[in-house]
């Protein structure tokens, strides 16, 4: 799993240890993601699937795209198609994903980048794996997870982020236990470079065994 890795965790930044004020939240439901295909046929597990929005709410809907390793000529992406009144967020794990969209934006993402699109008023856009991985097939990995607009930003200029692997903000546990990685939002107060329209925090973490977070 390349995304972003450090070799020595204890040099990085340490979250602090919960206090006695701080409240853990109860989970409320345990789900199994049904599989399924999207866009020209790459698998998916849809991890909201048959919950109840307002549960969610700012979020639609999270895929977990992959993980697959291809064979050469398997790889598949997306035909053109709209977005209007929503974020689409893609994280890339492993592997290469190319996007482009009506506005100007896009561009290639690969191990632990971001591309943060703002639909906004309304657009068109494409994901595909480039030529040379169609071509040669190899391992592919990410999650996109759909973000509700404010209803005062339904209609707001269309926008794209396009977040680097090395412009996240890297974190680790008191134990040193933990990469934590930080896309977007903040946790204790150390800031990721990802800007939202609802104050949220997206982060991709790794623990190693017996490591708590």
């Amino acid at each position: 799993m390349p995304a972003v890795t450090v070799d020595d965790l204890t040099v990085l930044p340490r979250l602090r240890t919960p206090g006695l004020g701080d409240q853990p939240r109860p989970v409320w439901q345990l789900t199994t993601a049904p599989q399924g295909y999207e866009g020209e046929g790459f698998p998916v597990r849809r991890a909201f699937a048959g919950l109840d929005l307002r549960a969610l709410d700012p979020f639609i809907m999270m895929d977990q795209m992959g993980e697959v390793e291809y064979a050469p000529g398997e790889p598949k992406g997306t035909s053109w198609h709209p977005h209007r009144g929503f974020e689409t967020v893609t994280y890339i794990i492993d592997g290469t994903f190319d996007h482009q969209d009506s506005h100007g934006g896009g561009g290639t993402i690969t191990n632990g980048d971001t591309q943060w699109m703002t639909a906004g008023s309304g657009l068109l856009h494409i994901e595909a794996p480039p030529e040379w991985m169609v071509t040669q097939g190899g391992l592919f990995h990410g999650i996109q997870l759909w973000v509700n607009l404010p209803r005062d930003a339904k209609m707001s200029a269309p926008k794209y982020q396009d977040i680097r692997s090395g412009e996240v903000q890297l974190l680790t546990t008191p134990d040193a236990g933990a990469l934590v990685r930080v896309i977007a939002g903040s946790v204790d107060g150390h800031a990721g470079p990802g800007s939202t329209y609802t104050p949220m925090t997206l982060v991709h973490a790794t623990l190693e065994p017996g490591a708590r977070l």
